[in-house]
C-alpha cells in the first residue's frame, strides 16, 4: 500500500515538470521524481527500477546545473 503511493506520487510530480517554461526547472523536477520512482523501486524490491532512476536523477540534476552556466 505504501509502495502504491510512493509510485503516485512520482506520477504526480513527473507530469508537474510538463507545466514548467524554463528547462533548468524541467529537468529539476524529472530529477525530483526520478528519485520518488527510485524510493518506489526500493519499497517494491525493484533493481532495474531503482538503477534506472538514479541514473536520471542525476543526468537530469547535473544537466540542471550545467544549462545554468
Amino acid at each position: 500500500m505504501m509502495s502504491d503511493s510512493i509510485g503516485w506520487l512520482a506520477t504526480a510530480v513527473f507530469v508537474t515538470s510538463y507545466f514548467a517554461k524554463q528547462g533548468v526547472t524541467l529537468r529539476r523536477i524529472q530529477g525530483l521524481a526520478a528519485c520518488f520512482w527510485a524510493a518506489y523501486g526500493v519499497a517494491i524490491h525493484a533493481t532495474p527500477v531503482i538503477v534506472a532512476n538514479v541514473i536520471v536523477a542525476g543526468v537530469a540534476v547535473a544537466s540542471s546545473f550545467r544549462a545554468t552556466r
